[in-house]
Order: structure tokens, then sequence, then C-alpha cells
């Protein structure tokens, strides 16, 4: 099954790319490698929640924000070289706004890991950083990259 095919089985449908908030693009192809710039949690062109994890949002709250951010990078991926050209993700860094004193940064990005893995099967299975970081651009609660092996 394609990766399409699996996101049209799954009632998922790619966002349109989010614009670029600075001096960068979405997606940048290497090589057989497609590199995304971190995707925050922005659906239809609004930041989907605000603060910081441990405090103003929810640990589950920040999952659900990371699966928004991994379907963004995947928009930036498809808008590149298209879904389906995907053979493997690589890995996946994200980060993840903290109050102090808060320690479940890996259970929140696994809101964007379990959702490659539901995409890509075992080819979604990829190496990982979970940060947490003081602040994010526009007071985001997570920010999620990731990089893809395309055929």
């Amino acid at each position: 099954m394609t990766a399409s095919e699996k996101l049209a089985e799954l009632g998922v449908e790619l966002p349109a790319v989010v614009p670029p908030l600075a001096a960068y693009v979405p997606a940048v192809r290497t090589g057989n490698l497609v590199y995304t710039a971190g995707q925050l949690p922005i659906a239809s062109g609004k930041l989907v929640g605000t603060g910081k994890v441990g405090a103003e949002v929810s640990p589950e709250d920040g999952k659900a924000l990371a699966r928004v951010c991994a379907l963004n990078a995947l928009a930036a991926v498809h808008s590149l070289v298209g879904i389906d050209a995907v053979t493997r993700v690589v890995k996946v860094v994200g980060f993840v706004a903290s109050a102090p004193g808060f320690h479940g940064q890996p259970a929140v990005i696994n809101g964007a890991s379990e959702l490659l893995g539901e995409v890509f099967g075992d080819a979604g299975a990829h190496a990982r950083s979970a940060v947490g970081v003081s602040e994010l651009p526009l007071d985001a609660p997570v920010e999620v990259e990731i990089i893809v092996e395309v055929a």
C-alpha cells in the first residue's frame, strides 16, 4: 500500500504547505534525502495551540500537536517530491517548549513518531531526538522536523 493510500485509509488528508515564517524553504532535497524545516502545529493557517507543555498545555495535547507538526512536515515533503516517493523515514527531531520540571518530551514527540509509523509501517521506524526548550517561535508548544529517504 502506498503512503497516499494509507493516508486515505486512515482518513487523513495532507494539509497545504505552511508558508515559511522567515528566510527558508519548507523542504530541501539533496541526493536521496529530503530535510524539512521545523514545522509548527499550524492548521488552516492558524497556530493550533500556544504555551508550555507541562503548564498551559497538557502532555496529551502536546502529543496531538506533535502529530499536526508531522502532518505539516509530510505536506512539505509531498510538495517537493510526492509522498509516495518516500521509501523510509530516517530521523525525527522534536522540540518541546517545556515548563520547568517537565521531563516528558519523548512521550510528546510520540505524536509525530506514531503518525509516521501508521503511514509508512516498518519504513516509518526512525532515529529520533526529543528535546526540551524554553521557547519556540510564536509561543508554539512543539516543533517537528523530519528527514526522509526518497526513491
